[in-house]
């Protein structure tokens, strides 16, 4: 499969933080909120800069069987894996000395599961991490903007032999192959995370996946630039 499963986007979808976005891919769906809060860490405070981290959840109704609800602050080793890719993906394109002692915090609650969850909470999340960034620096010159440009991410993998963009949960689970791609929306790479599924992959199809996913990313940098209209700050 060649095509992005379709994508819907609802920008400030609650009213308590200062970027929301129900972020939907196929039957994915994800909730992403931003917070921005006017303190840094204690281990920051003093350094002239912020910082931006990113917590991820999949609630109880989001597969089925139902997923048992995380407590006490217990968090599974997925669940931290993804939340740091999350986090790190979003450093990725900040200057934390532009964003002064401020903390952003990127929640993304999977609603509904069916492949691509990480995928889908970097891509979404970025239109709410604007939205908050733009809260307090719309209109600020380039020199002072916090954020250096746009990311998104993709899932691809050879699924019967051929390169698949956009795995939904039984392609994924078909897959010989899958890979996880964040790239920035001028093309630069940020992370790739890809696996053999009891089997290897050569060169050739290393290219092959490399060229699907950045075809997939342009797309998605094409519709969160329409998402957010005029408040696209590049």
């Amino acid at each position: 499969m060649q095509a992005l499963r379709p994508v819907t986007i609802q920008r400030h979808f609650t009213a308590h933080t200062p970027g929301s976005v129900l972020y939907r891919c196929g039957d994915t769906v994800v909730l992403c909120t931003a917070s921005l809060e006017n303190k840094v860490p204690d281990w920051m405070v003093g350094k002239g800069k912020g910082w931006i981290t990113a917590e991820y959840n999949m609630l109880p109704g989001s597969t089925s069987p139902r997923k048992s609800r995380e407590r006490s602050g217990k968090v599974d080793g997925r669940t931290t894996e993804i939340q740091r890719l999350i986090g790190r993906s979003f450093r990725a394109i900040a200057d934390l000395k532009k964003l002064g002692e401020r903390s952003l915090t990127i929640d993304c609650d999977v609603l509904q599961a069916d492949g691509g969850t990480r995928t889908a909470s970097i891509t979404g999340g970025l239109i709410a991490l604007v939205d908050a960034v733009n809260s307090v620096f719309k209109g600020a010159p380039a020199s002072e903007y916090p954020l250096n440009g746009s990311l998104a991410a993709i899932s691809v993998g050879i699924v019967d032999g051929q390169p698949s963009l956009d795995l939904d949960y039984i392609r994924d689970s078909q897959a010989d192959v899958d890979m996880n791609v964040v790239m920035t929306g001028a093309g630069r790479f940020i992370e790739l995370q890809g696996t053999g599924e009891e089997a290897t992959f050569d060169d050739d199809q290393l290219a092959a996946l490399i060229k699907l996913a950045k075809h997939g990313i342009t797309e998605l940098t094409q519709i969160q630039r329409s998402a957010l209209g005029e408040d696209w700050p590049w």
